[in-house]
């Protein structure tokens, strides 16, 4: 089996899924496992925004997709050298990465369209649990699907266990600071499965701009600053910027990328880590380097 992952969370779930010597092409941004970009052809290319501001980058994605112009470069002379039985790619969200219609309509171009192109489109933590079992269906790694999933979702169910009983914490999860936007998609719903209580936020929907004013007024008794595209230390930085706009909340920072916004297993991780946050007494804390207390 030859599979092109044109999704970092879809290069997780293959390595997750034990197939990583089958994984032939990835992206720029595949960065878990760390050898992904060395040992992979890259097949799909973008500007480098290390060093803009939030407000940088969204003025630049806002005149690209305003100019009818692309975000992601699929590289198609890589990917016609890699005689591909699986593509895995997405229409969620065109900021994240190339739509399944571009990927269908290059495969047809360079000859190449007896691969199966899969798009993962989850919106919701379930949905992010079945899209494992879809890559293992395609991947001939059901069995290793089923196993990853069920114990997934036991480490979801001691989770609950462990804070059901407790208070339920006001979380605002912001997924962008300049202009800040409120969390969507599967992101209230590791909120809830960590004891606490979304608010400003669009569970199962598309995350949106909002105001602080707006944020403020759900009175949240604790701020994560989860930024797309960001880790632990970019998020400690944007942070900042939060503080005194919510001042009457607690304000974390997570590694965005590695447990929150990339609908891969991490997203647990992520779960218990602001399990930690809102309940450190019931929940063990994770892994160093994943979250930070700003305030």
């Amino acid at each position: 089996m030859r599979v092109v992952s044109l999704l970092p969370s879809a290069t997780e779930i293959v390595t997750a899924l034990g197939r990583y010597d089958e994984l032939v092409g990835v992206t720029f941004e595949c960065d878990e496992p760390p050898t992904a970009r060395t040992e992979k052809a890259v097949v799909v290319g973008g500007r480098d925004t290390r060093g803009m501001t939030p407000s940088a980058i969204d003025e630049y994605v806002h005149a690209q997709l305003a100019a009818g112009e692309d975000l992601y470069t699929l590289h198609a002379d890589a990917l016609a050298g890699l005689a591909a039985d699986v593509v895995i790619t997405q229409d969620l969200c065109r900021v994240c990465a190339i739509p399944s219609g571009q990927v269908d309509d290059a495969l047809e171009h360079l000859g190449c369209d007896g691969a199966d192109v899969v798009s993962l489109d989850p919106y919701t933590l379930d949905d992010v649990l079945e899209t494992i079992s879809t890559v293992g269906d395609y991947i001939d790694a059901s069995d290793e699907a089923s196993a990853l999933v069920a114990g997934l979702r036991a480490r979801l169910d001691r989770l609950a266990a462990a804070t059901t009983r407790l208070p339920r914490p006001r979380v605002a999860v912001i997924e962008w600071v300049d202009p800040p936007f409120r969390a969507g998609h599967w992101i209230p719903d590791l909120v809830h499965a960590a004891g606490g209580e979304p608010v400003a936020a669009n569970p199962g929907a598309r995350s949106t701009e909002t105001t602080w004013a707006d944020i403020a007024a759900a009175q949240p008794d604790v701020v994560i600053v989860s930024p797309c595209g960001f880790h632990l230390d970019g998020a400690i930085e944007q942070a900042g910027l939060v503080v005194d706009r919510v001042p009457d909340a607690q304000v974390w920072a997570i590694d965005a990328d590695g447990l929150v916004v990339r609908p891969g297993p991490r997203v647990v991780t992520g779960a218990e880590a602001i399990g930690a946050m809102l309940h450190p007494d019931a929940v063990p804390a994770p892994p160093a380097g994943v979250i930070a207390r700003v305030r």
